[in-house]
């Protein structure tokens, strides 16, 4: 697994925004009111499913930005995976606190450990093949960062982060451009030497142009497994090939053994489940 890593700013920033949203003007009005002030509780995070846990650090900043009193004890670490029943963490302290920061902290451990299980599953099925499974762009809007990250912690790898991080040439893009070799041309004069350059084809008849031209990765979209084996025979390691389109957790296996790099897999954060985790309060 590649190593795990977040801006732990960045989490400080997310996790303060959906405190805010959930507190809204007056607080947590059902706690302040039926808990007395000083009275302190523990609780456990515990795993009601089997799956790969992510998202620990931002459980904890949901309880540590409310109080800094609290004590969050994390008994797991974010990429392993767990069966159920599993204690993940503890946190104790003021009660109104715990009870305030709950829903900010289960959402964000659900959320990305339904990402990070379901990573897991794919990353599964092409055990032993050359093929690495990818997250995309289509992301929560304000949860890339941390959604990408859980992609990370179920061994998957992460694709570009953004519009900025490199070029992806796609059907619109050669479309404008006026084909395939003048949207590389214009790429290729447009960017430095740091930056890549993707682009994507449909057919084995654009991809001997890309070939002929050059590029540093291609995307295979929409291809079945045998187009994409004489694909990757057509490109004969000049670039890296990444397929992309019709890859669910039935079809991923045969694709991967086509022998492409890199298979895209938009589902791992549109459509992943959130993983069922509850917070049991014991006094």
């Amino acid at each position: 697994m590649s190593a795990l890593f977040i801006n732990p700013l960045s989490i400080e920033t997310q996790v303060r925004a959906a405190l805010d949203e959930d507190l809204g003007r007056a607080g947590d009005i059902t706690s302040l009111a039926t808990i007395p002030l000083g009275r302190h509780a523990q609780a456990d995070f515990v795993l009601r499913k089997p799956g790969t846990i992510s998202g620990l650090a931002f459980a904890e900043a949901a309880f540590r930005l409310l109080d800094p009193a609290i004590r969050f004890e994390a008994l797991v670490r974010d990429g392993q995976t767990l069966s159920e029943r599993t204690p993940l963490a503890r946190v104790s302290g003021p009660a109104i606190a715990i009870l305030s920061g709950e829903r900010v902290a289960l959402n964000y451990l659900g959320r990305l450990s339904g990402i990070a299980t379901l990573t897991a599953r794919y990353v599964k099925a092409v055990e032993g093949t050359r093929a690495k499974i990818v997250c995309t762009r289509k992301t929560t809007p304000g949860l890339r960062a941390a959604e990408k990250y859980a992609v990370k912690c179920g061994g998957g790898a992460n694709h570009r982060f953004g519009l900025d991080d490199a070029i992806l040439i796609k059907d619109n893009h050669i479309a404008v451009a006026g084909g395939i070799v003048p949207a590389l041309r214009a790429a290729k004069a447009a960017v430095g030497h740091l930056v890549k350059i993707e682009i994507e084809v449909d057919t084995l008849d654009q991809l001997k142009e890309v070939i002929a031209e050059g590029a540093d990765v291609v995307l295979l979209d929409n291809m079945g497994p045998e187009t994409l084996r004489e694909a990757v025979q057509l490109i004969g390691g000049r670039m890296k090939s990444e397929a992309s389109g019709g890859v669910n957790l039935e079809t991923v296996r045969a694709i991967a053994e086509s022998g492409v790099d890199m298979i895209s897999v938009g589902a791992l954060t549109h459509s992943a489940s959130v993983l069922d985790i509850g917070l049991d309060i014991a006094i």
